[in-house]
């Protein structure tokens, strides 16, 4: 969910073939939960293979990933997370217990045959669970991409890899990645073009922008210490934020006053304790300082036994694409059932 700065933030609309080229560290929670919510059939179901296991998540990365790589030449790198950070525990059971609640709404509305309504809920109980996880590892494997697994939060190393110039920008959708340190958020990294809006019952169109950590420091004027304690105040999956305080309120609030310290009691009350254990989240957070990034030439043989003998996916279909990745061959405009047999 990450914190929300929209407001007061300058985004500039950029577009997949500006970006050709570039390395990105990808935010693979993200992606993931993306594709569990959209790669769905008409009743809202997910995709599975004969034997019930989930296959969104496999033609989400599939499909995105190659044409990002062999119609942009980009280079992405997956950042899955590690271990949670104690203080996200309250976050997290929000998450599972909001999820418990839209599962309830969607089996009801699949009942009585309100498709619309199902579709509505069913992308938001998507679960990124250890079989998700590992069927994505293996593919990126396979694809030759490069994966790690941070500490705590992707996004944290992510922000990291980006900060040493390991690679171009992070790709995420949270602004997270700002008060992590990444000198360039590159948003909506989609070939779609659309987001779906749950509690709309309704998409639209997605075009890529970047953020830029320095040039919006200067425009704010602030630090990006002062970032932090802005997001504290907003709230962000480390902390309550205080009721009726938004990001320009909380800019104002730390223009007079420089620092959460320095605010009035009737403020300081409202945030925790551990203060300090927020923002050192932010400002020192646990990272990984020694990996490998290696690409290497996809396994086509593997990638066929894969998802074709083990998966169900088309098999011509699957070596059409893994020789894009590599080629740079026809294009494919497949929609999502016709990956399947």
């Amino acid at each position: 969910m990450g914190v929300m700065l929209t407001p007061i933030l300058k985004r500039e609309q950029t577009s997949l073939r500006a970006l050709k080229g570039t390395s990105f560290a990808i935010d693979a929670s993200i992606e993931i939960h993306q594709f569990l919510a959209l790669v769905r059939k008409r009743d809202g179901s997910l995709f599975t293979d004969s034997q019930g296991r989930v296959t969104s998540h496999l033609i989400g990365l599939l499909t995105r990933t190659s044409r990002l790589i062999a119609d942009f030449g980009m280079k992405p790198v997956f950042v899955f997370d590690g271990k949670p950070n104690p203080l996200k525990r309250r976050t997290i059971e929000m998450r599972r217990e909001a999820r418990k609640k839209t599962e309830a709404e969607y089996i009801d509305a699949v009942s009585e045959r309100d498709y619309v309504k199902a579709w509505s809920k069913a992308v938001m109980t998507g679960r990124v669970t250890g079989s998700v996880l590992d069927d994505s590892k293996r593919l990126l494997t396979l694809m030759g991409i490069p994966w790690l697994e941070a500490l705590e939060d992707a996004e944290a190393q992510a922000s990291y890899m980006a900060a040493r110039g390991d690679v171009w920008a992070v790709g995420s959708k949270d602004y997270d990645c700002l008060l992590y340190g990444a000198p360039i958020l590159a948003r909506y990294l989609t070939l779609t073009g659309r987001e779906w809006l749950p509690t709309q019952r309704r998409s639209r169109p997605l075009i890529p922008e970047l953020i830029k950590l320095s040039e919006n420091l200067t425009l704010l004027g602030i630090t990006r210490e002062q970032l932090v304690d802005l997001a504290i105040l907003v709230g962000t999956d480390f902390n309550q934020g205080v009721k009726g305080i938004g990001p320009k309120k909380a800019l104002k609030l730390v223009h007079d006053h420089g620092s959460i310290e320095q605010m009035p009691e009737e403020i300081r009350s409202k945030l925790p304790e551990d203060l300090n254990s927020v923002r050192q989240v932010f400002l020192k957070p646990r990272v990984l300082e020694k990996y490998l990034l290696k690409r290497s030439p996809p396994d086509r043989h593997e990638l066929v036994k894969f998802l074709s003998e083990e998966r169900g996916f088309n098999k011509e279909r699957v070596e059409r694409l893994t020789k894009r990745l590599t080629s740079n061959s026809e294009k494919t405009d497949a929609g999502l059932e016709t990956w399947l047999n």
